[in-house]
């Protein structure tokens, strides 16, 4: 069976869009547009992903910033390549501090969760690996929108909003009033229709360009986070900046009935959505709309991923291997303790056997599938002074348990929520796929997936359709718009059924598909301000 990209089997709000020459497609149309510009002037794939990625630093904020982490898959050469671009933990950032504030988890904002950010350090990377055009010259759209203005649409200016009105409550500290100064400048939080601008956002964009990305790690950009970091008690300092290189990784894969699927490997946990698929393809799936495919899918998600949350940390610290964590007996294994019935997953043990995502395509067969975060919306609630830069929040992610392996520690990368998707068919690239929103993200992978493999729907379609979320325990969450049926079908085989309302807290992604003659197909989804801007 073959993908079938222009299939219409499901009612979707948006239409598919077509390209031949080149595509941009993410959660915002002006970052969109952005791409499409520089594959205009000459530029590639990678080139334009690293333009969207900039630019979605400044037209939505709520979700990304210079100051986040990023990974990327890139098909390039016939070839696919991963890119770790996530953050260590500060020479200080050592368990023993936590322990001594007699903290139980990781803060969620101020310095305590602040790690080095690596974002700036994947465009510098991606550029002189694979770009055709100068880092400059790609940060240019997204310098020109933070100098002269840019739109604020619905979905972040709702974001923006929430922000506002929670840190208003809960973030005191002199620390935090940068973030209100830059972002709600007057202590007035922007709304929907305003232009947004910041001259401070695009001198740091104008610098990092100008030194490939060197003053953010060892200049003076460096200079300002670290100093900022110092006078508030933080951990960060130039020196850990200094030290930071991104990783080019070997990406890990299962083969999911013909397709093999790509994610990044620890200390992401895209590894879930591959475990989750290899125990779903043992099952003899038939009917998209059936309580038994939904349950079967939730109940291998729910076994998947209590794996990976419990072993997935940075690779040197962890007691299993991918290798193990995806050998298909282990599946197997898994598999047989799906009954018909919700069960509650426990552990197993294989050795015995606030984000944006972005897809850009152009007509030479290069391909990238792109994901950034600061976390949690805006991050950590911190601005490094007349700069721009919002730094992130991914130490949260950190344990305090001494007994497992994403413990805190220096040098430690935390487990990470953002993952980039690839599909690939026979050595060759069916194209790039991900959805945007933390611990949903491999759930949504899995649903779209399936959505596109077995069911054969289109890439607007396979994003469209109604999503669900196991959160813990037997609890599923649910979109409204899911088939009542089947939400009261599962809830007799012993799910604890939520409706939730939110459609931003079930994902939201893009998806660019190569067709059998050449040109390019897209889908981007209903849940947020999606674009697809195609040539």
């Amino acid at each position: 069976m073959k993908v079938n990209p222009h299939s219409h089997r499901y009612p979707s709000i948006r239409n598919l869009v077509y390209g031949q020459r080149g595509m941009s497609a993410s959660s915002n149309p002006l970052a969109a547009q952005a791409g499409l510009e520089i594959l205009k002037k000459g530029g590639n794939a990678i080139d334009a992903a690293i333009t969207t990625a900039a630019a979605l630093t400044v037209v939505e904020p709520t979700g990304n910033g210079i100051g986040g982490d990023a990974f990327v898959l890139v098909w390039a050469g016939g070839k696919l390549h991963g890119l770790n671009s996530s953050g260590f933990a500060p020479e200080t950032m050592t368990l023993q501090y936590y322990l001594d504030k007699g903290l139980k988890s990781i803060p969620t904002y101020g310095f305590d969760a602040v790690t080095v950010p690596g974002i700036p350090a994947a465009w510098a990377e991606l550029s002189e690996k694979f770009g055709r055009l100068s880092l400059l010259e790609c940060l240019a759209p997204a310098i020109e929108y933070a100098r002269n203005g840019c739109v604020i649409v619905p979905n972040v200016g709702r974001g923006w909003k929430r922000a506002y009105n929670l840190y208003k409550k809960e973030l005191k500290e002199d620390m935090y009033q940068h973030w209100f100064n830059h972002f709600c400048p007057n202590d007035r939080c922007p709304e929907v229709g305003d232009v947004w601008k910041s001259e401070y956002t695009a001198q740091t964009l104008e610098e990092i360009g100008k030194t490939q990305a060197e003053s953010f790690y060892r200049g003076a950009l460096a200079q300002k986070i670290s100093a900022f970091s110092e006078k508030h008690g933080g951990h960060l300092r130039a020196s850990d900046l200094a030290k930071f290189k991104p990783e080019w990784v070997t990406p890990i894969s299962t083969n999911y009935k013909g397709y093999d699927v790509y994610e990044i490997p620890p200390n992401g946990h895209g590894i879930t959505a591959l475990m989750a698929l290899n125990i779903f393809k043992g099952f003899d799936i038939k009917e998209k709309e059936s309580v038994d495919t939904y349950h079967k899918m939730i109940e291998s998600m729910k076994l998947a991923f209590v794996d990976t949350q419990n072993y997935v940390a940075e690779p040197s610290a962890m007691k299993v291997t991918s290798e193990e964590l995806l050998s298909q007996k282990y599946a197997d294994k898994r598999r047989s303790l799906i009954n018909e019935t919700a069960l509650t997953p426990e552990i197993g043990d294989p050795t015995s056997s606030g984000t944006v995502y972005l897809a850009t395509a152009d007509n030479e067969g290069n391909m990238v599938s792109y994901i950034q975060s600061n976390y949690m919306g805006f991050g950590s609630g911190l601005v490094v002074p007349e700069t721009g830069i919002a730094l992130h929040n991914r130490g949260n992610n950190f344990s305090v348990d001494p007994n497992l392996a994403n413990v805190v520690g220096p040098g430690k990368r935390p487990y990470h929520t953002i993952i980039p998707g690839f599909l690939c068919k026979d050595g060759d690239a069916v194209g790039s796929f991900g959805i945007m929103g933390g611990f949903m993200q491999p759930q949504a992978h899995v649903q779209v997936l399936v959505n596109t493999i077995d069911f054969a729907l289109n890439p607007q379609e396979a994003l469209d359709a109604p999503r669900w979320q196991w959160t813990g325990g037997k609890t599923v969450e649910v979109e409204a718009h899911f088939p009542p049926t089947l939400a009261q079908a599962l809830a007799d085989r012993g799910h604890d059924i939520k409706m939730n309302y939110s459609s931003l807290l079930m994902g939201r992604g893009q998806i660019i598909w190569k067709t059998e003659q050449g040109t390019l197909v897209a889908g981007t989804e209903s849940r947020c301000d999606g674009h697809i801007a195609a040539w």
